[in-house]
């Protein structure tokens, strides 16, 4: 037996528990109350953007719930990619698992980049003349929580739980600080919003801010990347996503609210930083100084989780031969897909480095929208091929299939408002996609080992 193949039987290590779900997919998601969203008010005004975060909601409600059934009785590391190719079929799973990469791995870039923007922005308030050179503190960010996830996952998912905690704490502080609740009111909606400002481009606007809506919640869905290293998926997985959704719903609105009675739209819709400016406008040094330590450890966390998913989903397409087995391997000492960890290192270190950040975003949104899209068809076949008598679930959501078909409405939805402000990538991004897939059905596809494609162990679906 090669030393290769000894590394390739060592497993993931089963450490995790609710709190480390919570923290993965709040972590990932926290960065977008603190930068990103914003971008919706510069499309339709600060309403349209409070709409688009509550439809947005909606859509992801739909994902936790669609995501909470299947994958805590598909409980292996991969997340949607694992589902599909257990209910779908290898092209659709194959195409999954490059959803999951590329909206983690541009989410990742884009957070390195709100790292180096963050620094460059201190630098200018404490005196520095002409800023400073972002790219070290991008790539000292990457390279350190490359590092910390190549070391092993209950530390990396623990150091996620702190900081995350601290960064959602700096919202609720922010919000008691302006709000008048803890003391003056500093907040001004009603000179803000008033007039042409509170829907500039009308109902239009609200279609078009659908497009950064997702932001407030995009990357939830990778709480299911830790369903191989939980110690119970069917209690730890579903409770984990849930009251993620719900603690980023609190989150979303508090940030909106704040924000938007602080900064006129216009300014408020193309700011780097938003609640880091909330921060410094509310006049309290102290609270910039906890809003920049806020907005710092969101970023590193959701960056943090980002590689985590990413190298799982990378690992569970190398493991099943999807891509070269060479990626399929644990470490020996740490438990962890190493390999896949360290190959997607310089990939997003090229686009943080080369891209702007509209654009970067931008391809993570569309990658986790066309995620999305395949949950509703990956539910309903799940439901038809093995009914809830048939095989024991951890959880089973409520009111099937409506979730599904709203999911659908609401992704149809946000395609059109995307196709509004970025057309040219969004139908790039598509072409990209077909040519990779008649790559995978043409050549790669000889090599995957099909015998061993449907792990579970579950009856015969029905009708087959």
């Amino acid at each position: 037996m090669s030393h290769t193949d000894k590394i390739e039987q060592v497993g993931l290590a089963r450490v995790l528990g609710p709190a480390h779900v919570w923290a993965l997919g709040v972590g990932i998601v926290l960065v977008g109350e603190y930068m990103g969203w914003n971008f919706a008010v510069g499309k339709g005004g600060a309403y349209a953007a409070l709409l688009a975060c509550w439809f947005a909601g909606i859509l992801y409600t739909c994902v936790a719930m669609i995501d909470s059934e299947v994958t805590s009785t598909v409980a292996a590391a991969g997340g949607q990619y694992t589902q599909a190719k257990h209910i779908v079929g290898p092209l659709m799973a194959f195409n999954v698992g490059l959803y999951l990469v590329f909206a983690y791995t541009m989410l990742e870039a884009a957070n390195a980049i709100t790292v180096g923007f963050l620094v460059d922005t201190v630098a200018t308030i404490s005196g520095h003349q002409g800023g400073i050179d972002q790219r070290p503190f991008i790539i000292l960010a990457i390279m350190f929580l490359a590092w910390l996830n190549y070391r092993g996952v209950l530390a990396t998912l623990t150091f996620n739980l702190v900081i995350t905690a601290i960064a959602f704490t700096a919202i609720i502080v922010l919000f008691l600080s302006t709000s008048g609740i803890l003391g003056t009111g500093a907040l001004r909606h009603a000179d803000l919003l008033s007039g042409q400002a509170s829907l500039p481009y009308g109902w239009l606007g609200v279609l078009a801010a659908m497009h950064f809506g997702l932001w407030f919640f995009l990357g939830i869905e990778g709480t299911t990347q830790a369903a191989e290293e939980v110690r119970s998926p069917a209690r730890a997985l579903p409770f984990g996503t849930l009251a993620g959704v719900m603690t980023l719903a609190i989150a979303a609105t508090l940030s909106w609210y704040v924000c938007a009675g602080l900064m006129p739209w216009e300014y408020l819709g193309q700011s780097g930083v938003p609640l880091f400016d909330a921060g410094r406008l509310s006049g309290s040094t102290t609270l910039m100084v906890f809003l920049g330590i806020g907005t710092l450890f969101a970023t590193l966390a959701s960056a943090n989780g980002c590689i985590n998913d990413a190298s799982r989903a990378w690992f569970a397409m190398g493991r099943d031969r999807y891509l070269p087995g060479w990626f399929g391997a644990v470490h020996p000492k740490y438990h962890t897909p190493y390999r896949a960890i360290i190959f997607l290192v310089p990939i997003a270190l090229i686009f943080a480095l080369g891209a702007p950040l509209d654009q970067v975003v931008t391809f993570s949104i569309l990658s986790g929208l066309l995620e999305y899209t395949f949950m509703p068809l990956n539910i309903i076949l799940f439901r038809r091929k093995w009914p809830l008598h048939s095989i024991k679930r951890g959880y089973e959501h409520p009111f099937h299939p409506v979730p599904a078909y709203v999911l659908l409405g609401l992704c149809g939805i946000t395609y059109f408002a995307v196709f509004l402000g970025y057309g040219t990538q969004l139908v790039a991004m598509i072409v990209f996609y077909i040519v990779v897939s008649l790559w995978f059905h043409f050549w790669r596809y000889r090599f995957v080992n099909r015998g061993a494609q449907f792990t579970m162990p579950w009856p015969k679906p029905q009708g087959y």
